[in-house]
């Protein structure tokens, strides 16, 4: 359910923007993005300690944000597409590597504070 409810944020953050604070318009969509990375790792890797899960999320959208330097014909012809620019992002901006970890962080914080989660 915190990976579609991200999502859902997440759009709804591009989609509104012109009616949403101009702070998190700019700022929420990528970190709710990072929300849903790590949400996806803590699903699939249920067993695992949180921290596997941040580091994982952390590496992967670090990756996702480096490959955006690299622009070969093939992959910026994914990322014309809608899902390809969701999944892969356009262009790589240092500042998205603070608000994807600042989302992470979140996103870790909630789940360690989480009231009725089962305790390993």
């Amino acid at each position: 359910m915190a990976v579609f409810a991200a999502m859902a944020l997440g759009l709804g953050s591009r989609a509104f923007a012109n009616v949403l604070p101009v702070f998190v318009a700019e700022h929420f969509g990528d970190a709710l993005w990072a929300c849903m990375i790590y949400f996806g790792f803590r699903t699939y890797f249920a067993h695992k300690k949180i921290s596997f899960a941040l580091w994982c999320s952390v590496a992967f959208c670090f990756a996702i944000e480096g490959s955006q330097l690299y622009q070969a014909g093939w992959i910026n012809y994914l990322r014309n597409t809608t899902l390809g620019a969701l999944v892969l992002g356009k262009g790589f901006l240092a500042a998205d590597l603070v608000r994807y970890t600042a989302g992470i962080a979140a996103s870790s914080l909630l789940d360690l504070a989480w009231p009725w989660r089962k305790r390993s």
